[in-house]
């Protein structure tokens, strides 16, 4: 007797996504299951979901790791695909992902990622908590187990670690505007969970991080290939921890 095929479980987890969630879900039909968690939404999320037949998990969450994993443990598949609603899993990558899983061990498979601001691809340069050139999205359910810090959480993994050669699209900014904004966000969250913490570090220490940071970046991480782009993605790493510290200091929300 052959041996049961595995099943596959695309997770996504979105807040007031409707304007990237309908091709989001479409790009991942290859699936053997949808499953959608959607976080305090009050937009259309919900009715493109179910236009796409998702198991739908509704909720209200503070912090990233257990809203994640409230997802994972609703998947019913033998592997799981995470993928964010500002991201796109091509034909190439699918038809990998499928191939793949099937003959793998316990473990998990980091994706590489071509990340675009606005229609301009940056390949160089992400890192230093701004940003990942590859991470692990394709995982055989236990493998993967997210923390509960509420920015950049971390992540525990389990078995064999396995890399795929096709990309996965993600859309990270609109524009430089855009980016701005969100290392606004990304720092006030990050400034919580210092608070929380009670260590939130010492102004030299994080001045010292900035440099360290863009450094890292811009010239460890190849930054400098991609031009004024490069430098924007250093410069918001370095002053990503340095603007965290500040709010942990200064602000109370």
């Amino acid at each position: 007797m052959s041996e049961r095929k595995k099943r596959l479980s695309a997770l996504v987890v979105a807040h007031n996504e409707e304007a990237q969630l309908e091709d989001c879900l479409h790009r991942l039909m290859f699936a053997d299951e949808l499953v959608v968690v959607l976080d305090k939404c009050t937009d259309g999320s919900k009715a493109i979901a179910e236009r796409h037949g998702a198991k739908i998990i509704e909720g209200s969450w503070d912090i990233e790791g257990p809203r994640r994993m409230a997802g994972i443990e609703a998947c019913g598949g033998d592997w799981i695909l995470e993928v964010d609603a500002d991201e796109r899993v091509g034909v190439a990558l699918a038809e990998e992902i499928r191939r793949t899983m099937e003959t793998a061990p316990f473990g998990y498979f980091l994706i590489p990622f071509d990340n675009y601001v606005g229609d301009h691809l940056v390949r160089y340069g992400w890192g230093a908590s701004w940003g990942v050139s590859a991470t692990a999205r394709l995982f055989a359910k236990g493998a993967k187990h997210w923390g509960d810090q509420r920015i950049h959480p971390g992540v525990t993994l389990k078995g064999e670690r396995g890399w795929l050669t096709q990309r996965m699209v993600h859309y990270v900014d609109k524009n430089i505007s855009d980016m701005i904004l969100r290392l606004d966000r990304y720092s006030s969250a990050r400034a919580r969970d210092l608070r929380a913490s009670g260590k939130i570090g010492t102004l030299p220490d994080n001045i010292r991080r900035l440099f360290s940071r863009f450094f890292k970046c811009y010239v460890g991480r190849k930054g400098y290939r991609e031009g004024v782009y490069g430098f924007l993605i250093a410069l918001m790493a370095g002053l990503f921890p340095l603007l965290s510290h500040i709010k942990a200091r200064l602000e109370d929300d």
